[in-house]
């Protein structure tokens, strides 16, 4: 790491103001952003180790991927037009339960790369896949030798789910303050790991509250799917007598650092709980869409000041890891779910990306927008093509007109990545042959045919 400058870019900073300079730039020292303003730099910057023209590009901040399943980029497209729980016993299960640590580890690498190509600088990875101790680790490895800022929700079930995929509490426990120990903070911070409670209706209260005052020592999170489909909410209140939110209500474990992810089917009550307690969504819409979930009131929530992330959710219903197709579709299921025009703009939505992102991974202060002091994490976007141009309002063209294949040059840490759209942390080619080879022999032995 040096110093990088960026000069000549429309810089979207989506700092406290959301001020968009038309043209611009941000200069980096090391891992940090140290300077970011309108017009051309001022000329010491002009002596920085690495120079990069934006011209008829956008500068943003890097999107944070609040939830995604990286196992599940072997899984893409195996079990269309299906229901949630349907779509689990189908596509899911078969094969996760014979998946080992080099298919975790491929799987990866494949869905870190596609994270780069996506826009994400930081990811979150729900990993409950846990049939060879040492899967967890060899995620962890790719995201580290790949160079993202990432998150391991580390998952778990101890009642209710697949007989292979349940574990008990000594175990959950154990294991998650093993990973925690090992990877927490390596690789100049960027990696952290937390506890994952899969769903309401796979944890045992006992389970939850244990780990939940465990990750509050540790300074840590918790990340859990809630209220995703009707269904859930049936089961849950033939068990407990509860909806989901009012259960982590009563348990006293919602808070700040809580990411309820999906929270499609809320009561009003339900908001207000949320609001209160100041915890953060993790809004996956094209996955809500693909399992006719539903769609969550993220509108109504933004408006409330609820803190609202934004994720792809796994490649397994997605099918994809693109954010750029998330911020459209963000955008434009709330106008359609309210049939107001002007539910969320542009400018909401790539907030919610990136500064909801950023509390959802549990840096607020760090990441999310381009300011002095900030981690450098910066993604720059080609706008010169014919889907976008020509470019009258830059936030517009993020969320309407621009997708994965024009991210042009990522930067994390102040480490380029990739630069004019090739991949500068391993082969791509060698990954994508390796990635297929990998994949038959996991399908072969789950036996998993594909007509």
């Amino acid at each position: 790491m040096g110093t990088i400058l960026i000069k000549n870019g429309a810089i979207v900073t989506v700092n406290d103001q959301q001020q968009v300079f038309s043209k611009g730039y941000v200069f980096i020292e090391q891992d940090r952003i140290a300077a970011v303003g309108p017009g051309q730099p001022p000329a010491p910057y002009s002596n920085a180790d690495t120079v990069l023209d934006a011209s008829l590009m956008a500068v943003m901040p890097g999107m944070v991927n609040g939830h995604t399943h990286l196992f599940q980029t072997f899984l893409r497209g195996l079990a269309d037009d299906k229901p949630l729980l349907d779509w689990l016993k189908t596509a899911i299960w078969p094969v996760a339960k014979a998946m080992t640590k080099e298919d975790a580890y491929v799987a990866a690498l494949l869905g870190l790369i596609e994270n780069i190509r996506g826009g994400a600088t930081t990811v979150v990875d729900h990993q409950y896949i846990h049939t060879e101790t040492s899967n967890d680790d060899g995620i962890c490895r790719a995201a580290d030798e790949v160079g993202l800022r990432f998150k391991l929700a580390r998952g778990w079930a101890d009642q209710d789910y697949h007989p292979s995929l349940m574990e008990t509490p000594d175990r959950i426990i154990s294991e998650t303050t093993r990973l925690y120990e090992t990877w927490q903070l390596q690789g100049n911070g960027r990696t952290r790991v937390e506890f994952g409670p899969l769903i309401p209706w796979g944890c045992t209260d006992k389970t939850m509250l244990e780990t939940w005052h465990l990750s509050q020592g540790w300074g840590a999170g918790t990340h859990i799917h809630v209220a995703e489909t009707q269904e859930e909410i049936d089961m849950n209140i033939k068990t407990r007598g509860k909806r989901h939110i009012e259960w982590l209500s009563e348990l006293g474990v919602l808070g700040p650092d809580f990411q309820l992810v999906h929270s499609v089917w809320l009561e009003d009550h339900e908001i207000d709980m949320i609001a209160e307690k100041n915890a953060v969504v993790v809004h996956c819409p094209v996955s809500n869409m693909y399992l006719a979930s539903g769609a969550a009131r993220i509108a109504e929530m933004h408006r409330r000041g609820i803190r609202v992330a934004l994720a792809t959710d796994g490649p397994g219903s997605n099918n994809n890891q693109d954010m750029f197709e998330v911020l459209k579709a963000t955008a434009l299921l709330q106008k359609v779910s309210t049939l107001d025009a002007m539910a969320l703009l542009p400018e909401d939505v790539i907030w919610m990306a990136c500064r909801g992102g950023a509390a959802s991974y549990g840096l607020p202060e760090n990441i999310g927008s381009l300011e002095p002091g900030r981690k450098a994490d910066v993604v720059l976007v080609d706008l010169n093509t014919p889907l976008a141009m020509p470019v009258h309002r830059v936030p517009s063209a993020l969320v309407y007109n621009v997708s994965a294949g024009d991210v042009d040059t990522m930067i994390v840490d102040g480490r380029i990545l990739m630069q004019h759209k090739e991949i500068l942390v391993l082969d791509e080619r060698a990954l994508l042959d390796r990635a297929r080879r990998t994949c038959a022999d996991l399908f072969g032995r789950a036996g998993v045919v594909i007509d």
